[in-house]
């Protein structure tokens, strides 16, 4: 389904339970509320799960021009205010958890708890060339050049010899996504700057990543447990970038048990 927010239409999909909390799942660069189906069933069973697509992603609309995380982050917001849903348990992986990082700083009111998976606070200036040869080579190229070392640094060897359906699910949707989508969000991932206002979160928040993330490696990880007081990192063995995929059953367990420990607390008071 779409709906018009924030001068975009954004593609949605709310699901599972009827008037339990709602979960919210932001995707990564280049991928699309798909990328979540590991994670369904699980959420589906407590919650009602509302996944969307990233501006410039999926079936969400693409403006040509760059993004910025607070414009991602006022998406969210939209969406959120147009089926009126006052708060959401927000959980973010990659780039979905840079625009978690922006709604818990600027609209904290907005969620009543935060999860933000293989995901990073600030991009270091030396990595500025690297997003610059990114955008160059989509706006050339396309992304069909992009797509085998992109999966590379997402998935370890070993998992991608096994050839399971998940990775051509997400080399599908890397070919799906828009150059103009995939450009304008490059260039607000490359101007991430969050690190230094990561102490004025005051959420629950659970931080997970994958034990041998090559590109929001773990120190990235702890660099904002460090700071946000209220937080617990989880550190899953045998994953690269997409641990919600190539460990999905470790990831649906830290999960869960941050969602139901917080929603038992809330049912308490």
């Amino acid at each position: 389904m779409k709906i018009n927010t924030n001068e975009i239409d954004i593609n949605y999909e709310l699901t599972g339970k009827k008037g339990a909390p709602v979960v919210m799942l932001s995707h990564s660069l280049a991928c699309s509320l798909v990328m979540w189906q590991p994670q369904m069933a699980v959420l589906e069973s407590a919650f009602q799960v509302l996944r969307f697509d990233t501006r410039g992603h999926g079936d969400s609309d693409a403006p040509q021009g760059a993004y910025s995380f607070e414009q991602l982050a006022m998406d969210a917001i939209g969406l959120m205010d147009a089926l009126k849903i006052d708060r959401v348990h927000f959980v973010g992986l990659s780039m979905g958890g840079m625009i978690g990082q922006g709604l818990a700083l600027d609209y904290a009111d907005r969620l009543k708890s935060l999860a933000l998976c293989d995901t990073a606070a600030i991009m270091p200036d030396e990595t500025d060339p690297i997003w610059q040869q990114r955008i160059e080579a989509a706006g050339e190229k396309g992304l069909q050049g992009q797509v085998d070392e992109t999966l590379e640094r997402w998935f370890r060897p070993e998992y991608l010899q096994q050839n399971p359906p998940e990775v051509e699910m997400i080399r599908r949707q890397i070919l799906a996504t828009p150059v103009a989508g995939y450009i304008g969000c490059c260039e607000a991932i490359r101007r991430l700057k969050y690190l230094d206002r990561l102490s004025k979160i005051n959420l629950p928040t659970l931080i997970v990543v994958g034990e041998e993330d090559p590109g929001t490696p773990v120190a990235a990880s702890e660099a904002m447990h460090e700071r946000i007081s209220d937080s617990r990192l989880v550190v899953l063995p045998s994953a690269r970038h997409l641990s919600n995929i190539e460990q999905s059953e470790a990831f649906n367990a830290a999960l869960m048990e941050f969602l139901l420990q917080y929603k038992f607390l809330l049912d308490c008071i």
